[in-house]
């Protein structure tokens, strides 16, 4: 019986090494080659550029560079389950935000994925308010006077978006129904040619991110009204908030994080965050952050999980309010 019971221990101490070597194997040396980053908006909108910046980085900090590509469609559900169904090793990373992890749940009944149980999340990076534009000859130049010009011709205006089901479409069509405003939603493969459209006098009216909006605006190419943050951007301090208005009351601030897919190994997790958190600390990044109206999000592992949950939970039921839906 002693022989049998120490025979079976040294098989199970055998397996146990055999797995650990093979997991070890995988994960010992990564990254071993590129790693992929999925913005599933197109290119050239805030999470592209986002995107783009924290892959820079994660090139100059890990042993093997880090790539972004776009895949864009159907209000960015393609380029996220994409990543929900990727190959758990590291490789294929994902730029989520409100938009994809939170406003998407809020809206699908049929979502497919889950934000909670398909993803880990390895950091979230910046906070972004929005700013609400209209096209330059626009007979209005605040947002008292763009509600009263669009309330005496109903359902003459319109406002673009990078797609249904984005953040623009969502957080427009809340601050429209807010003001009591009947507009036509026109939604657009990705926000610059919403931009093109708004310049050309075909569109009136985007509520998009503040690092997408910026160059517009302050050239402008674009009027910005209004922003969106508990206070002032520091991009557009001459521009109020909306609650400053005194016409309604709207707060949000988009955000971004880099999300795996379930089951990634815990070493891979652990690289891969540790490489996050330094991003988070270099002066260039968090400067360029804060040069396109940003804040930085630093947010312990410990804490990565619950902060998605309460972001769910907090605008799920206001989502619910609305009248927007997608089928």
């Amino acid at each position: 019986m002693k022989i049998k019971t120490s025979f079976l221990l040294q098989i199970s101490v055998l397996l146990l090494t055999i797995c650990c070597s093979n997991i070890y194997a995988q994960t010992g040396d990564f990254p071993n080659h590129p790693i992929k980053l999925i913005v599933p908006i197109a290119p050239g909108g805030g999470t592209d550029i986002i995107g783009r910046k924290v892959a820079q980085k994660l090139s100059d900090i890990l042993p093997q560079s880090t790539f972004v590509e776009n895949k864009a469609g159907a209000g960015s559900l393609i380029g996220t389950e994409f990543v929900a169904k990727a190959a758990p090793d590291g490789y294929t990373l994902l730029v989520g935000g409100l938009f994809n992890m939170v406003m998407n749940k809020a809206l699908m009944k049929n979502l497919p994925y889950d934000p909670l149980k398909d993803f880990i999340p390895l950091g979230y990076i910046s906070a972004n308010a929005f700013v609400l534009s209209v096209r330059p000859d626009l007979p209005a130049n605040n947002l008292s006077d763009m509600v009263k010009l669009m309330k005496d011709k109903p359902g003459q205006f319109t406002y673009g978006s990078a797609g249904i089901g984005t953040l623009q479409h969502v957080w427009g069509n809340i601050l429209a129904d807010q003001l009591g405003l009947s507009l036509t939603h026109v939604p657009f493969k990705g926000a610059p040619q919403a931009y093109q459209e708004m310049m050309a006098g075909r569109l009136d009216m985007i509520f998009d991110n503040v690092a997408a909006s910026k160059s517009f605006v302050q050239s402008g190419r674009l009027k910005g009204l209004v922003t969106s943050g508990e206070k002032r951007s520091p991009l557009f301090p001459q521009l109020p908030t909306i609650n400053e208005t005194g016409l309604t009351k709207f707060n949000g601030e988009s955000w971004f994080g880099i999300f795996a897919p379930a089951n990634t190994p815990a070493p891979v997790v652990a690289k891969l965050r540790q490489a996050l958190a330094q991003v988070n600390k270099d002066p260039e990044f968090i400067a360029l952050v804060e040069k396109d109206g940003g804040r930085m999000l630093n947010i312990s592992a410990a804490d990565q999980q619950a902060f998605l949950l309460d972001e769910i939970n907090r605008w799920v039921p206001l989502v619910a309010k609305s009248n927007v839906k997608i089928d």
